[in-house]
């Protein structure tokens, strides 16, 4: 003789809530991902988040942060010097502040506290001592709070 323990439906929901639990257990195990720095040359855009080892809420030490900032080339985006370029930020990123650096160099004295901003394209590619301007430059979105950088965006605008 055999006996039924649990009906269909008791083990259907038994089943359903195992797996939802399972899933939230998963998704708890996941890392928050971190900002996304956007830019918007005519219809393109590319983003991209800080690269490993370029993001802390606490604050990164400097030596990361230069590491970070002439690390390999980000994102590549090909632009003309009629251009205009389009630099987005997630509000969380504003928040803190960000700061342009062309080549290492910073571009800017104070953070800029919006989400968005439009600049021409021909001041990336100006050789300051005069002359040709470069083929490539590299820019780095540098998020800081209070004097601390927490995350590195970087993109490569390629001259076309």
């Amino acid at each position: 003789m055999t006996v039924a323990f649990l009906s269909g439906r008791a083990r259907r929901a038994g089943v359903a809530l195992g797996a939802v639990s399972a899933g939230l257990l998963v998704l708890s195990a996941c890392d928050k991902p971190t900002p996304l720095a956007t830019v918007t040359v005519g219809t393109d855009s590319v983003h991209t988040e800080a690269a490993s080892g370029c993001y802390d809420t606490g604050g990164l030490k400097e030596s990361q942060v230069e590491k970070c900032v002439r690390a390999k080339a980000g994102e590549v985006v090909e632009v003309s010097l009629d251009d205009r370029i389009r630099l987005g930020v997630d509000p969380e990123i504003a928040e803190n502040g960000w700061t342009l650096l062309i080549n290492g160099q910073p571009a800017e004295q104070e953070p800029y506290k919006k989400t968005y901003r439009t600049i021409n394209a021909s001041p990336f590619f100006n050789n300051p001592m005069g002359g040709e301007t470069a083929d490539s430059v590299d820019v780095t979105i540098l998020e800081t709070q209070k004097n601390k950088a927490i995350g590195v965006y970087r993109f490569t605008f390629k001259k076309v």
